[in-house]
């Protein structure tokens, strides 16, 4: 594989994991906040909107962080060894426990779309783990693929 292609998507991956900072730095305290002042008589809920959605920022940068080694390990000719079938399980490790963060927070969104009167908000929570679950499977379908590979070209590499 061309090192262009690579490089395109591991500038991808960092220009994937800015917006996520800045919705981290700026959209966060912002949505605590509100959801603090929708619930006076609850001003825990501030927090716990800080710990769930602060929570998801570590399986998501553990995730990028396992797609660049991956690509990293292409570049070196390596994607057909063990090392790539780790990191796609680590990949596919990260979008579990992102999706099972989000599902966990899902009952403080309703609560801020119940007073708030926004559906919508609910919905962008669902997305997040229908769309995680999604990388998940995918990332088990190509570890497995990729386990596959190797023991052929092991079993290949025998007969020669």
């Amino acid at each position: 594989m061309e090192r262009g292609s690579t490089l395109f998507l591991k500038i991808a991956l960092i220009i994937l994991g800015i917006p996520f900072l800045a919705l981290c730095i700026f959209l966060v305290p912002e949505l605590a906040n509100f959801a603090a002042e929708l619930y006076p008589e609850m001003s825990y809920i501030k927090y716990l909107f800080f710990i769930d959605l602060y929570a998801t920022a570590i399986p998501f940068y553990l995730a990028l962080f396992f797609s660049f080694k991956l690509l990293i390990y292409i570049d070196k000719n390596q994607a057909f060894s063990e090392l790539s079938v780790k990191a796609l399980k680590n990949i596919k490790y990260c979008a579990i426990a992102f999706s099972s963060l989000y599902v966990i927070g899902l009952p403080l969104f309703y609560l801020v779309a119940e007073r708030d009167d926004a559906p919508g908000f609910i919905l962008i929570g669902m997305f997040m783990i229908f769309a995680a679950m999604v990388i998940a499977v995918f990332a088990a379908v190509l570890q497995r693929l990729l386990q596959v590979a190797i023991e052929i070209k092991a079993e290949n590499d025998l007969i020669i």
